[in-house]
């Protein structure tokens, strides 16, 4: 038996359901966030080592110099993402191992994922196969130029962070649609730009700390 698929001890049903309960005491009220949070095996998208912290409120890392967010900043993102509705077409700059674009993929009817470093992005299609997210698309690609060619998108959400606000990317919003990501340097804050008939409205709100968003493509 693949303990990993199965789901016992530390990855079980019943821890994903603690790590539940202690994001909505922390703050997240999106219940349709949380159903996805509690959905989405997150110990499938770290190395087997450590499957067993995978519900801990901490990042971990996955190599090439990246981390799995903590499940708050995963959650915190897609609730600000979606806004109270179920968006139609997400872009997401920074693939990772996955796992955010598969919490992505449970309210949203299309999720296209990019990410520089393709060792990263073949385990993150393997992983995303495995667990049956169909309607995920991921693409070997530059973030800062977003995905032009499928454009526009209700919500993109970075998961690095930018110095400043890529063009491309609010070029490339729905009128209503939203752009999350995290902004600075030493001190980071994350950032939410909307597209609206009147231009681009922004709003910062919670403090984070990201790996900084990089040019370029790695092979």
């Amino acid at each position: 038996m693949d303990l990993r698929h199965s789901g016992i001890g530390m990855t079980s049903q019943r821890t994903r359901q603690r790590m539940v309960e202690r994001l909505r005491e922390a703050g997240i009220r999106d219940e349709v966030v949380l159903s996805a949070m509690l959905e989405v095996p997150r110990h499938l998208f770290v190395d087997e080592a450590l499957a067993s912290r995978a519900y801990e409120d901490v990042s971990l890392p996955i190599g090439f110099g990246q981390t799995i967010s903590h499940p708050y900043t995963v959650a915190r993102l897609c609730e600000i993402a979606r806004n109270g509705r179920n968006p139609g077409r997400v872009l997401e700059v920074g693939t990772g191992c996955g796992y955010q674009a598969a919490v992505l993929s449970r309210f949203s009817r299309e999720v296209y994922s990019v990410e520089r470093v393709a060792p990263l992005l073949s385990r993150a299609r393997i992983r995303l196969r495995e667990i049956r997210c169909r309607n995920v698309r991921v693409k070997h690609a530059d973030g800062h130029f977003g995905l032009e060619i499928v454009a526009p998108f209700d919500a993109i959400v970075m998961a690095a962070a930018a110095t400043r606000v890529p063009d491309a990317l609010t070029e490339q919003l729905t009128e209503g649609g939203r752009l999350v990501l995290p902004i600075g340097t030493d001190q980071q804050r994350l950032l939410v730009v909307t597209r609206t008939a009147n231009g681009l409205q922004e709003e910062m709100l919670d403090d984070v700390n990201f790996v900084p968003l990089l040019t370029g493509l790695a092979m």
